[in-house]
């Protein structure tokens, strides 16, 4: 599934088991210390760990190591090709402009709890105006901000943007045209740094608009879709850091400080990550390779615990998911397959799985949106009688009887497909296990597709799976995230209706949180009902072990998808 976290922009397909996740707090041979998911109202500094340290405390220069599931194979954030977790994570370090992701992108950066201000490295204010129902925005670019290639960053990067993401053109496989439809024009204000945006409907949040620019040479369809396949393009990039070497066949980018940038400059001179595996990436940190690995199982947890120069952090981790549908693959066309599929599910049970021996909890998972700590959130989870004689029913009463294997079939079609396990980690594993026997005793042939973590964004990418155990990144307000999973037009199985597509288009227009996230749980809600596309059964700890010494880097909440909150800040503590 995409690591669709919304941290700002769209949500990010993420694995289930992901290397870049950490958390804080303390360990022991039994475990870590117990840790739990915050409900509404909850003090959110709990979940952030991040071993803050001030500049001057840090040693310039140094390198940090770290690893990635998957590297590529397309380097377009923007596509849904492009759009994972793992790429965001790269992609933020050298080319902030372009993420839309993962905390910072474009015109905006996120803090812990996900309000957004001005990334001011790209765009010195944003100002909105409302006249007789229309809106005015008017945003300053700074005068310094230009791409590696000399490009400035000017009013032609947001037309750029606006042109490719607003979805007129079906060509571009962009994974959700989000509030860019309601633009009516981008044109100059008083020079080429000045940006004049006027809208057809107010636009809320504002932060929807411009979280992340196309350079504006991606500029046809065949360039924003294939262009980037293999191809990383540092010279359409720009930020604190640039690409130095890309090794397509170790598996390693390393990035050195960025002479172009006009930024703060970092503390460290190098950063490398590498493509490892879960088991691989253990082994690296327990040898001293990388500097930070996750742990949100309890087996690499037992394995890195009382590891030499390491310390905990723990944090909670920005996902949401666990069954991620493909309804373009038959059988899962059927909505009453995909009806069954949540109606045989033990989600309590599956999170036992899950998090056996971690020490945490969680109240109960139930949107794509938002996490249980939000003032917003309602689970929306869509089934209340659940197991497998409820799920026999639900394809009995669709046609299905059972054939002389005990397997519901329909017109001589078995109710029978696979479930995408990705990595070698065993608790991710005896997750499927535990997923595949709840299925079968709803009367379904599951079988298990184990693939490498290197293949997810492939698999993903080209819907080649039926299920996948997977989930998306998710942020603090769920005004794009309901047009990304949700508009009929939008969502990548094209299950959707006109009503809902309506309601969806209003959301933007309402100007109180409060008022539009409701709305927008709403929409989830009955979407989930009709069609179940996407079932959410955890969010789960971020647990990470980190180089004793290693500054500014952890669980950070809306912050930061890759655990750094700020690149320039990530360092060495000064011995």
């Amino acid at each position: 599934m995409k690591n669709l976290t919304k941290i700002g922009g769209v949500t990010a397909l993420v694995a289930a088991l992901a290397l870049t996740a950490c958390g804080g707090g303390g360990g022991g041979t039994q475990g870590p210390e117990a840790g739990k998911g915050q409900d509404a109202g909850s003090d959110l500094t709990k979940l952030v760990s991040i071993n803050a340290k001030d500049v001057k405390d840090l040693q310039p220069g140094g390198t940090v190591t770290l690893p990635l599931g998957n590297i590529g194979p397309d380097f377009n954030g923007f596509s849904n090709n492009g759009n994972s977790a793992d790429n965001t994570a790269l992609m933020v370090p050298v080319n902030p402009v372009a993420v839309n992701g993962g905390g910072i992108g474009g015109c905006w950066k996120l803090d812990f709890v996900g309000k957004a201000t001005p990334n001011k490295d790209f765009c010195e204010s944003v100002d909105s105006k409302i006249t007789d129902g229309k809106q005015t925005i008017t945003i300053k670019i700074n005068d310094k901000a230009s791409y590696n290639d000399g490009t400035p960053i000017d009013v032609k990067a947001f037309q750029n943007t606006w042109n490719v993401l607003k979805g007129e053109n079906k060509d571009y496989d962009v994974v959700s045209s989000g509030a860019y439809e309601f633009v009516e024009s981008v044109e100059a204000g008083s020079s080429d740094k000045e940006v004049i945006v006027k809208t057809t409907q107010p636009v809320y949040p504002l932060e929807s608009l411009f979280f992340g620019l196309v350079h504006p040479a991606v500029n046809t369809p065949e360039i924003f879709n294939t262009g980037f396949t293999g191809e990383m393009h540092p010279e359409w990039m720009a930020g604190p850091f640039k690409v130095d070497q890309y090794d397509s066949a170790a598996k390693t980018v390393t990035l050195v400080q960025n002479e172009k940038w006009w930024g703060t400059k970092p503390v460290l001179e190098k950063v490398v990550f590498r493509q490892l595996e879960s088991s691989a990436a253990i082994a690296a940190f327990k040898n001293g390779e990388i500097d930070g690995v996750s742990a949100n199982t309890i087996t690499p947890y037992k394995q890195l615990d009382g590891t030499k120069d390491s310390e905990i952090r723990r944090g909670q981790r920005l996902f949401a998911g666990g069954l991620n549908i493909n309804a373009q693959k038959a059988p899962m066309t059927d909505v009453a397959i995909r009806k069954a599929i949540f109606t045989a599910v033990d989600r309590e049970a599956l999170r036992k799985v899950r998090f056996n021996g971690l020490n945490w909890e969680e109240p109960s998972s139930g949107s794509m949106m938002l996490l249980p700590f939000s003032e917003y959130y309602q689970d929306n989870y869509p089934v209340t009688e659940t197991g497998g004689d409820a799920a026999k029913k639900v394809l009995t009463d669709a046609g299905y009887t059972a054939n002389a294997a005990g397997i519901m079939e329909k017109d001589g079609v078995p109710a029978a497909f696979k479930i995408s396990n990705f990595g070698d980690d065993p608790t991710t594993l005896a997750f499927a296990q535990t997923l595949q026997n709840q299925l079968k005793a709803g009367g379904m042939d599951v079988g298990i597709d184990q693939r490498a973590s290197a293949d997810f964004g492939k698999v993903l990418g080209s819907r080649d799976f039926f299920l996948s155990i997977s989930g998306y990144t998710v942020g603090s307000d769920a005004t794009d995230a309901v047009k990304q999973f949700y508009d009929s037009k939008t969502n990548e199985n094209e299950l959707g209706d006109a009503e809902l597509d309506a309601e969806i288009a209003k959301l933007a227009s309402i100007e109180d949180n409060a008022e539009r996230n409701k709305a927008a749980m709403e929409v989830e809600k009955k979407h989930m009902e009709k069609y179940f596309s996407m079932g959410v059964v955890m969010n789960g700890p971020q647990i990470s072990f980190a180089r004793t010494g290693l500054a500014n880097y952890g669980p950070s909440l809306f912050q930061s998808l890759s655990q750094v909150p700020d690149w320039t800040t990530l360092g060495w503590v000064k011995k």
